[in-house]
Parts: structure tokens; sequence; C-alpha cells
């Protein structure tokens, strides 16, 4: 594990996280260049970034993890960041091949929900933040190309987007899981996304969705 925040407290606070839960963090960086230094040097199963970060303070550590999974694509990332920027999102899931999070600062001192997130993160999954996926329905509501979609595959739809497994969205609307099997099922049919075997679907549905206008 890299973690990558120039925030000492932040950086210092998820290292002491991690290690409670006996994960091993290999290198805890300040900048974009020492974090893709480390990554290179380390080759971690996952990194945690922030999305500011120096030399630029913009995106520098979006574009930094953007560059790391191009040279080591199957480092898992989970972005962090102090507010909502839905192509921030956009960008981290346009490569289609999950493995990948976006969550708001504030959710991390929560342990459970970061341990929770770096699972799905490392089980090839994709994590977003539930204001982000609350952001997207508003951004995304008058011109939705996704509209074929019923209220309850909407709602699935979001779930998805939060990482949740099968099991979990099923405990989540109180149905059972041939019920979600077969809301999932014609989404992916409604948005014409067709099971070539080795595409993740899932990831490709909720980009469907990051990119409607």
């Amino acid at each position: 594990m890299v973690v990558a925040d120039d925030s000492v407290l932040l950086r210092e606070g998820l290292v002491r996280l991690l290690t409670e839960v006996d994960t091993e963090v290999v290198a805890a960086v300040d900048d974009a260049p020492h974090f893709l230094r480390a990554v290179k040097e380390h080759r971690p199963d996952v990194a945690i970034v922030d999305v500011r970060m120096p030399p630029g303070m913009t995106d520098d550590g979006l574009r930094a993890a953007v560059e790391a999974r191009q040279s080591q694509p199957e480092l898992g990332i989970l972005m962090l960041s102090a507010y909502v920027e839905l192509s921030y999102a956009d960008v981290l899931l346009s490569d289609g091949r999950g493995g990948v999070g976006y969550l708001l600062k504030d959710r991390v001192t929560s342990l459970d929900t970061l341990v929770e997130a770096l699972r799905t993160i490392s089980a090839g999954g994709t994590v977003l933040d539930p204001e982000v996926v609350a952001q997207l329905l508003v951004a995304r509501r008058r011109t939705d190309p996704l509209s074929r979609l019923s209220t309850r595959e909407r709602e699935v739809l979001a779930l998805m987007a939060e990482g949740r497994s099968n099991a979990a969205i099923a405990e989540r609307l109180v149905v059972t899981g041939g019920a979600v099997e077969k809301h999932i099922s014609n989404i992916f049919a409604k948005i014409n996304l067709p099971d070539v075997g080795s595409d993740n679907r899932r990831v490709l549905a909720v980009l469907a969705w990051l990119r409607s206008r």
C-alpha cells in the first residue's frame, strides 16, 4: 500500500488506520512525483491518493494516479477529495477496468468504510462516494440517456456505483438476490452492454451513467 496526501495529519492518520487492520504501508508521500517514484519502486497492490497535491495543487494526484495505472494496470486506486467533482470520477473510470474508487475525505474517518472500499477495489470493483452518486442523479436527470431504466433499476445502478455487491444491494432494497440479478440484467440490456466475457459490465454501466448528458 502507498499513501499519498500533502496533509501530514491525514496521511499519518491513514497509516495508523491501515496498520490497525494489518495492512502494510510501504510508502507515505506528500506529492505527485514522490507518489510515482514510490509506485515504481514498490509496485503496491493498492494506493490511496489525494486528488489535489503538490506541485501544482490542482489535479496533480489524479493525473499521477492515471499515469501510474498506465504503467501498472493492476494497481488499485482509491482517490480522496475534499469535495465532489464529477469530472474526476469520469476520468478515474475512463479505462473501464475497475479497481478504482473515489471517496470524500470525511468518509475515511470510518475504519469500516475505508477497509470495505479497499477490499472492493482490490477485488477489481468500483467504489463511488454516495454524495457523488447523489449529485450524478441530479446533474443527469433532465437529459439522461438511461431514461429507459425503471425507478428500481436506477436504485440498483446507484448502489452498484457505490461498489455494493449483489447481496448487499438485495439487503439494502429488501429484495431477493434473484430480483437483483434480474434488475442488473435488465440494466445491461437497456443500455446495450452485451456479455462479451472480458469486460466488467458493472464498471461500464457506471461509466455510461457518468458520461450521460
